[in-house]
C-alpha cells in the first residue's frame, strides 16, 4: 500500500481493560467511585449494549482485525508450551491500516495474539511495543519451584522497534506484576502521546492496561486505600480510574485534547476465576467471563470521546461488537478505503453514528463463537438464542447442547432467567434471522475457509489486497 504523507488527523488512544465487567463503573451501576471514568464518560458516548469475544485472544484479535476469531485461528488463549499460535502476519491490523495511512503507531502493555517473532506488535503494524507477549498468568510461573524443569523459558517483559527483533527487557514476575500498569505502561504512554503531539504526528496507541486479570495484585499506591469501600477489588478499580484520568490529563496538557479520540472498554466480562475479590461486577446480566454465552461474559463497558465530533452525554443500547472498531475507526479517520477486500470483514463501519450523523450503528445481530470455533450464540435485535452455553463450574466443564435452542428477551429479562421457549412455542420464528445469519456465514466459508491454528497462511488466491 501506498504510505500517504502527514495529515490533518485525529490521534487514537484505545485503552483496553482486562477482565472488566459491564458493573464495574459508576456510570454502569457500579458502588465503587469512579470519578475520572465517569465524567469521561459523559463527554462522549456510552454503549449499554457493547460485545467482546469469549477469552482474551479472540476479543484482541476481533479489535485489530475486524474479523470473527474463527476465521483468524484465535478462537481461543493459546496454551502454554502448545506452540505457533496468534495472528498470522498476513492479517491486516487497525495499526497497520493507521500506519499506511500516516499515523505513527504503538503498542503497551498486554499483546497476546501471537508469541514468535513474526507475529508480535512490531510485525503487525506498530512502530514500537513495550510489554508482555501473552498473560499476566505468567507473572507467577517463576514462582513454581519446578519450574526451571519444565523447559519453559522464564517469562520476560519486551520491547520492539517496526522492522527489528523484540528483545527482552526484565523478567515479569511476581515483583512486577502490581506495578506493570502504573510504573511502566501508564507512563510509557504518557510520554509517547506528548512526543509525539510536540512532532504534531498524528499517532494511534493501543494500551493492554493488564488488571483485572489473575494474578491480581494491588499496586502499593493504592491498596487498603479505598475510603468508601473496601477490598483489593475496589483498590484496583480505583487505580483503574486514576490511570485512566492520567491518560486523559496527557492528552489535555499536550493540546490536543479536540483532536483525539479516545476509547475505553474491556476485552471480557470479570468473575469466573476470582470470587476470592469479591464476586462478580456484571451488572444485571447472568454469567461471567466463562459462564458464556450469557450477557455477563460478553457485554462490557464501551466507551468513545471525540470532543466536538462524537456527541456529548449518549448513552444508548445500539449494539456495537469488538469487530466494528476496524471499519469504524477506518470511517472516522477518513481511511475506509485502506480497509482490506479479498477476507471477510465482520464488523461493521458505524462512523456515522459515531460522529452524530445516523441514529443507528448498522449493527443489529452478534454471533457469538465458543473457544472451540463453533456458534454458541446469536443476538439479532432484543431477542438471545443459545445454541450451546456453559454451567458452573464452567472451568471444569463442556459446552452444553440444548435439546431446543433457548430464546430471551433481553429487554425484560436481563439476567436470561426466563427461557421464552419453555412457556410458549410461537416464538420459534426468532430462528429464522438466526438461520440467515448462519446460512450467510457458511456460504463465506466456501470462498475463505477458516484459517486454523497455528497456520502458516499466505492468503486466499482469488484475491489481493485493495490498495490505496
Amino acid at each position: 500500500m501506498a504510505i500517504q504523507t502527514k495529515k490533518t488527523r485525529p490521534n487514537i488512544v484505545f485503552v483496553l481493560l482486562d477482565n472488566i465487567g459491564w458493573g464495574t463503573f459508576g456510570v454502569y451501576g457500579g458502588t465503587i467511585p469512579t470519578p475520572r471514568i465517569d465524567k469521561f464518560a459523559s463527554e462522549g458516548i456510552r454503549f449499554n449494549n457493547y460485545n467482546i469475544e469469549a477469552q482474551c485472544t479472540p476479543s484482541r484479535s476481533a479489535i485489530l482485525t475486524g474479523r470473527h476469531p474463527v476465521r483468524s485461528g484465535t478462537i481461543r488463549v493459546p496454551l502454554p508450551g502448545e506452540g505457533l499460535s496468534g495472528l498470522v502476519p498476513w492479517e491486516y491490523t487497525i495499526a497497520e491500516l493507521l500506519s499506511d495511512d500516516g499515523y505513527a503507531t504503538a503498542m503497551y502493555g498486554k499483546w497476546h495474539v501471537g508469541e514468535h517473532e513474526g507475529r508480535l506488535p512490531n510485525d503487525q503494524g506498530f512502530d514500537e511495543w513495550w510489554g508482555i507477549k501473552n498473560s499476566s498468568d505468567e507473572a507467577g510461573y517463576s514462582a513454581w519451584p519446578l519450574f526451571k524443569e519444565s523447559g519453559m523459558p522464564e517469562p520476560m517483559i519486551w520491547e520492539g522497534k517496526k522492522g527489528e527483533p523484540s528483545n527482552p527487557v526484565m523478567p515479569f514476575d511476581l515483583k512486577v506484576r502490581p506495578i506493570f500498569d502504573g510504573d511502566y505502561i501508564i507512563p510509557k504512554t504518557v510520554e509517547y502521546i506528548k512526543r509525539n503531539a510536540a512532532a504534531k504526528q498524528p499517532f494511534f496507541v493501543y494500551v493492554g492496561y493488564t488488571e483485572m486479570h489473575p494474578p491480581v495484585i494491588g499496586h502499593p499506591d493504592f491498596v487498603g486505600k479505598s475510603t468508601q469501600r473496601g477490598g483489593l477489588y475496589a483498590d484496583i478499580v480505583a487505580e483503574i480510574d486514576y490511570r485512566v484520568g492520567q491518560i486523559l490529563d496527557a492528552v489535555k496538557e499536550a493540546g490536543i485534547d479536540d483532536n483525539t479520540i479516545v476509547i475505553l472498554s474491556s476485552d471480557n466480562g470479570s468473575g469466573g476465576a476470582m470470587p476470592q475479590l469479591g464476586g462478580c461486577m456484571n451488572g444485571p446480566w447472568r454469567g461471567d467471563f466463562l459462564n458464556t454465552p450469557f450477557e455477563g461474559s460478553m457485554r462490557v463497558p464501551g466507551i468513545i470521546r471525540w470532543p466536538g465530533k462524537v456527541p456529548s452525554g449518549v448513552v444508548t443500547n445500539e449494539m456495537l461488537a469488538a469487530v466494528d472498531w476496524l471499519p469504524t475507526l477506518a470511517g472516522m479517520v477518513g481511511a475506509s478505503k485502506l480497509v482490506p477486500k479479498d477476507r471477510p470483514i465482520d464488523g461493521v463501519d458505524a462512523s456515522a453514528f459515531m460522529l452524530g450523523k445516523s441514529n443507528t450503528t448498522g449493527r443489529d445481530s452478534y454471533m457469538f463463537f465458543g473457544i472451540d470455533g463453533e456458534l454458541l450464540s446469536i443476538k439479532w435485535k432484543i431477542y438471545k438464542t443459545i445454541f450451546r452455553y456453559t454451567e458452573t463450574p464452567a472451568l471444569e466443564k463442556p459446552y452444553i447442547a440444548s435439546q431446543f435452542p433457548m430464546f430471551y428477551d433481553l429487554t425484560s429479562d436481563p439476567h436470561e432467567d426466563n427461557n421464552l421457549f419453555n412457556s410458549d412455542m410461537t416464538c420459534g420464528w426468532i430462528l429464522a434471522p438466526c438461520f440467515k445469519l448462519i446460512g450467510e456465514y457458511q456460504r463465506s466459508l466456501k470462498e475463505y475457509p477458516n484459517i486454523k491454528v497455528g497456520e502458516d497462511f499466505k492468503g486466499y488466491k482469488k484475491s489481493t489486497l485493495q490498495s490505496a
